[in-house]
């Protein structure tokens, strides 16, 4: 991220989710995606392409075939109650029918079929900065979620996507990447068995010791977390000594950060 780089113009996200990739060609890796609805800052320019800026402050390239360039808003359409998309079908003023994931922003001509939204204004209530509320939303929307490198939604995610993710369902942003996020909070110690609920744990499988995974502490030495080693979504419990796989989490284990 470069400080006050300059913004080209603002787009919105036109599909229900958009990659973002390292490199400007498709055939590049994906690093992260945005969803529905939600916009972001175009940075640069390159052909068909454009470096895009996010809410979190996560740069990558994206297609423009998945962008629109964000319109002025008429009085009228501000006052608008804006819908949040908790997992649903709808149908768009065309007459096209889409799936939407998690958060994802709907239009205003929409019409939910299937599924569940949330009126922008109500999602405080609904989401509380609350940890137990935390824990629960990554259970009830993230379980049986394919791991996915990049990916932020319960159709598929990698661990500091769902630990993102959930946040911002209850009104916090973190950063992308389980790294960055481990650079916030304040220190809850490397005993598992005395962290609170919705604490964050790191671990790394590298040399140097950068951090390369991230949960979220559950109580009672629990985790919840999607993991490569699980195929995605998994609550560990961290004093299973029968385990093997938790055997290697608990050497890569470095510590914990508490983010409430």
């Amino acid at each position: 991220m470069i400080p006050d780089e300059r913004v080209l113009y603002e787009a919105t996200v036109r599909s229900p989710i958009a990659p973002m990739h390292a490199e400007p060609r498709v055939a590049s890796q994906m690093i992260s995606q945005q969803i529905g609805g939600h916009r972001v800052d175009a940075l640069e320019e390159e052909g068909e392409w454009v470096r895009a800026r996010g809410a979190d402050g996560y740069d990558g390239w994206m297609h423009t075939g998945f962008l629109a360039r964000a319109p002025e808003l008429s009085s009228r359409q501000s006052r608008q109650a804006t819908r949040i998309s908790l997992g649903c079908v709808t149908r768009t003023g065309a007459g096209d029918r889409r799936a939407l994931p998690l958060r994802a922003v709907l239009a205003p001509d929409e019409v939910v079929k299937m599924g569940e939204t949330v009126e922008a204004t109500e999602l405080s209530d609904r989401f509380p900065l609350d940890p137990v509320a935390i824990t629960r939303s990554a259970q009830d929307y993230f379980a049986g979620t394919a791991y996915l490198w990049g990916g932020v939604t319960p159709w598929g995610a990698d661990c500091s996507g769902l630990v993102q993710s959930v946040f911002a369902l209850h009104g916090t942003q973190l950063p992308r990447d389980a790294w960055q996020q481990a650079e916030l909070g304040t220190d809850a110690g490397r005993d598992v068995g005395e962290l609170a609920t919705a604490d964050l744990l790191f671990f790394s499988d590298r040399a140097d010791q950068r951090v390369t995974h991230v949960g979220i502490a559950l109580g009672e030495r629990r985790m919840v977390h999607l993991a490569l080693g699980r195929g995605g979504y998994a609550i560990e419990r961290l004093d299973n000594r029968a385990d093997p796989y938790v055997d290697k989490l608990r050497e890569r284990f470095l510590f914990a950060r508490r983010m409430l």
